[in-house]
């Protein structure tokens, strides 16, 4: 096993096309254990360089709305009316606090998504 940081994207590369070599290695063994380590480098490295920020809140519900075989009715259903859906889904109404509360309880969308300015 000869494990090294990732500092660029050339160690990235590298890490890569290693994780690909040894990526059905069994848990247990060196190699599985190679693989683990190298898994939480590679984490590390993109989550540093590559963040990924927080979706649109409105599109955080058409997309959870989408998952879950939704249509506009049913969320009228949690956030009132169904005018009132179609004015939050176009952006023309903002969402209210016990909106949001209803919509983490019910779509399980993350309050840090859905508090966000659009």
């Amino acid at each position: 096993m000869n494990i090294a940081p990732i500092r660029n994207e050339k160690d990235y590369q590298k890490a890569l096309e290693r994780l690909e070599d040894i990526f059905d290695s069994k848990k247990g063994t060196e190699q599985g254990d190679e693989l683990e380590i190298l898994s939480i480098l590679i984490d590390r490295f993109e989550n540093e360089n590559f963040p990924i920020g927080m979706p649109d809140p409105i599109e955080a519900i058409k997309f959870r709305m989408e998952q879950m075989g939704m249509k506009q009715k049913d969320l009228a259903e949690v956030v009132g009316f169904k005018s009132r859906v179609s004015e939050i889904l176009n952006k023309k109404r903002k969402l209210t606090l016990g909106m949001i509360r209803k919509l983490n309880s019910t779509l399980h969308i993350p309050t840090e998504v859905l508090i966000q300015d659009y």
